[in-house]
């Protein structure tokens, strides 16, 4: 069964953020690599929701690496996957919501 992806407005801005700074400091092709793993994460997700490990602080949330500095976090309800946020992992763990 194919899960339906909903992602969550503040996933989106932290997107379009992270993809403006790859482009201005690393270039288009990095950005376009970042794309490509973010969209085969998300495909796995549709078939394989619990893949994912469960979130230190909320068993309900899911959490799973997109590149080695950007950890995605989602959680699953009936049929859908909500991409909630997406944390870069360099940053202090203990400031981490999820």
């Amino acid at each position: 069964m194919a899960y339906k992806i909903i992602y969550k407005k503040r996933f989106s801005n932290k997107l379009v953020k992270l993809l403006e700074y790859l482009e201005k400091n690393w270039g288009n092709q990095v950005a376009e690599n970042f794309l490509t793993k973010l969209d085969k994460r998300t495909s796995t997700l549709k078939t394989q929701p619990f893949i994912g490990k469960p979130s230190a602080n909320n068993p309900v949330i899911r959490t799973t690496l997109i590149s080695k500095h950007n950890r995605l976090y989602y959680k699953h309800n009936n049929n859908t996957v909500i991409i909630l946020n997406m944390y870069d992992t360099r940053k202090n763990p203990k400031k981490n919501p999820y």
